[in-house]
């Protein structure tokens, strides 16, 4: 086995190996996971919160035993795979195997060890923005037009993973249009490629169609609730600490595209790069929402240092610039990973503040992460929830009504009563079953908004009383309250239908 090959697979299993022991058993699977893993079982060409690619890997891990092993290997996978195009890249711009060390070096030590533990789109969505930059310099250096299809298959599964990948596309049309680059546009291939890529997302975009756009609605909700929070210069910095340790290299890949020749030929990705950011800046985009930007200009850099450090005493700084990504790493070990215990948190908040971590989407600082917040209580909440359905009178037309998506997929997933718990909320709305009535009721509020449950629905009841609640102070779902409601007094499903119908129309 050549010398390359054997480093290229120490990174990758050194990337799995990193994956799975950042992680502390103190810590559920994070909220949104549970959402994506219950798409499994409703199977569709679009969904209110994704597009589908994420619940046919949901599927697959189903399929594999729905362990968090599986959960958290195909987002470990991706970024492996990361490391596998970066170093692919490298090869094809005839970088040498310090290069190849170092460019591998700052995609594993950087923060897609953070966003790998996660699974999420988001993984699969930076996979997909290094592939097309890895294609779109194939393209450039062959003009072979199998490359221009390849594009549109990377295009096509990126959409159908994250509808950012779009951004791509809009921060590289005004790097080709002020590059000879342009040429494209007027090749046959080109506008065969693109009806291809529309071909294969096709069925997403009749999917939103035939549910009114459902996209255009969450965007909305996104801008109303959580972007508008977004501020330009904490987007910046944070753009600054995801991939600190390799800031050199990536500088140094912007410098070699304009002034190093045998780069200047991909001189597009120089104009792409702040084209990108400024669209990400103006839509007030979410800071990670970039993080698939990076990787390819990591591989410019580490081509461009490897010429630059290839002679004389420069060679020993070699080592040195291999060192600081991994310095970096040992630097955000004490606080970029779910490793530290909640209560180890909560007593080094100094620390995390200053660092903007405990920043949430409401724009307001917390005890933990948000993230870390994410992933606590949900075991508690299932197994409290499995507990009192089995003291029910007829327990099987129970139906167990969550406040969030989060709450739902997480009894979904833990339960060991077969309960199917949904909600009015993301995903949930389409997933009720009503073939039969339902006697029972075990709602699952949110303690901000508990106080008049009692009051509001136990005149529909015979009996109702405030069973439990969340009692993890650390959970972002704390205080979150079990009621339970038995022997309706009305049809709860002809309600349930009123309730979706106007959830429906206000979409």
């Amino acid at each position: 086995m050549a010398k390359k090959t054997i480093i290229l697979l120490g990174f990758i299993l050194l990337k799995f190996f990193l994956q799975y022991v950042l992680l502390s058993p103190e810590y559920d699977l994070q909220r949104d996971e549970y959402l994506h893993l219950d798409q499994a079982n409703h199977l569709a060409w679009g969904y209110l919160s994704v597009p589908p690619v994420t619940s046919w890997i949901s599927y697959l891990i189903q399929l594999l035993g729905n362990s968090v092993f599986w959960v958290k290997f195909f987002p470990a996978l991706f970024g492996a795979l990361t490391i596998l195009v970066v170093w692919k890249t490298i090869e094809a711009l005839q970088g040498n195997l310090f290069a190849l060390i170092l460019g591998a070096t700052c995609i594993l030590f950087s923060v897609l060890l953070r966003l790998n533990t996660l699974y999420q789109p988001n993984s699969l969505d930076v996979l997909s923005w290094t592939a097309f930059y890895f294609v779109a310099i194939q393209y450039i250096q062959s003009e072979k037009q199998k490359w221009i299809y390849i594009g549109a298959i990377v295009f096509a599964i990126g959409f159908l993973n994250k509808y950012n990948v779009v951004f791509l596309i809009i921060g590289l049309l005004p790097a080709i249009l002020l590059t000879p680059h342009r040429n494209i546009l007027g090749r046959k291939a080109f506008y065969i490629a693109a009806f291809l890529g529309l071909l294969l997302v096709l069925p997403n975009l009749l999917w939103q169609y035939q549910n009114n756009f459902p996209v255009i609605h969450h965007l909305n909700e996104l801008s109303e609730t959580q972007l508008v929070h977004v501020d330009p210069w904490v987007f910046l910095r944070s753009q600054l600490l995801f991939f600190a340790g390799s800031l050199l290299v990536i500088a140094a890949g912007l410098y070699g595209l304009l002034f190093y020749s045998p780069l200047q030929k991909y001189q597009l990705f120089f104009w792409a790069f702040f084209s990108t950011l400024i669209v990400f800046m103006y839509f007030k985009a979410k800071d990670y929402y970039v993080i698939g930007l990076y990787p390819i200009y990591i591989a410019f850099g580490s081509v461009f240092l490897a010429h630059l450090l290839k002679e004389g005493w420069k060679r020993f700084l070699q080592p040195v610039v291999i060192l600081i990504p991994v310095l970096f790493f040992i630097f955000m070990y004490n606080w970029a990973f779910p490793n530290k215990s909640p209560a180890y948190i909560v007593e080094h908040q100094q620390q995390y503040k200053k660092l903007g971590l405990l920043r949430w989407e409401d724009g307001k600082d917390h005890p933990l992460p948000q993230d870390f917040a994410d992933m606590l209580g949900w075991k508690e909440l299932a197994y409290k929830v499995d507990s009192l359905y089995s003291t029910l009178p007829e327990a099987g037309k129970t139906l167990v009504l969550c406040d969030n998506y989060g709450q739902a997929g997480a009894i979904n997933y833990y339960t060991q009563k077969g309960i199917k718990a949904v909600s009015f909320n993301a995903d949930y709305v389409e997933w009720f079953i009503l073939d039969q009535p339902y006697t029972n009721l075990i709602r699952i509020k949110n303690y901000t908004e508990k106080e008049n449950e009692l009051g509001q629905t136990s005149p529909y009841f015979h009996t109702s009383v405030m069973a439990d609640s969340i009692s993890n102070p650390y959970a972002r779902e704390y205080g979150t309250t079990l009621f339970v409601f038995t022997g309706a007094k009305v049809n709860i499903n002809d309600r349930i239908k009123m309730e979706i119908e106007n959830e429906k129309n206000h979409r």
